[in-house]
């Protein structure tokens, strides 16, 4: 399993990442963490322009499930319950097994998944070792805490050389 902290794609926020982009790159399956990736932890129910987003997936074709870490399962299966979306809880990431119980459950495979999330030492380290489409996008709400704004100082250089590798290639 490949050690890589960079990821293959840096945006601002979920709604960068179009349907058209997934299909471009042979994406059947995106996997997408929740807090800090589609909502701040603090918000119980997701709103109409996630709604619509995910909307947008699904009418072109692209499967959608969450993948969380997040130990208390109520929020997270409410939260999904409301999307109408699946989701696979206590995912362990890095681990790789939360991401391929996933492609398990929806019957894709590696070449053509990838995995959203906000941070690189679970969600993007996690895509990387499994060998899906590393996608990454900034906090929703932005760092709040100081350990959140010391973890995502440190995530920098590493979004900088993702930047720098789409520069060459796009």
């Amino acid at each position: 399993m490949p050690f890589s902290l960079v990821p293959h794609r840096v945006m601002d926020r979920y709604a960068d990442l179009t349907p058209a982009y997934l299909k471009e790159k042979g994406i059947t399956l995106l996997l997408s963490d929740l807090d800090f990736t589609l909502a701040p932890k603090s918000v119980r129910r997701p709103d109409q322009p996630l709604r619509d987003w995910i909307g947008e997936l699904k009418a072109g074709g692209i499967q959608f499930m969450i993948v969380s870490n997040n130990r208390s399962g109520h929020r997270v299966t409410e939260f999904c319950a409301d999307l109408g979306v699946g989701y696979q809880g206590h995912a362990g990431k890095p681990s790789t097994r939360g991401l391929e119980a996933a492609m398990e459950r929806t019957g894709a495979d590696r070449a053509h998944t990838a995995m959203l999330g906000d941070k690189l030492l679970t969600d993007m380290l996690a895509a990387n070792r499994a060998g899906v489409l590393a996608l990454m996008v900034e906090p929703v709400g932005g760092a709040v805490t100081a350990w959140q704004k010391v973890l995502h100082a440190l995530q920098a250089p590493f979004k900088a050389v993702c930047r720098r590798r789409e520069g060459k290639n796009g």
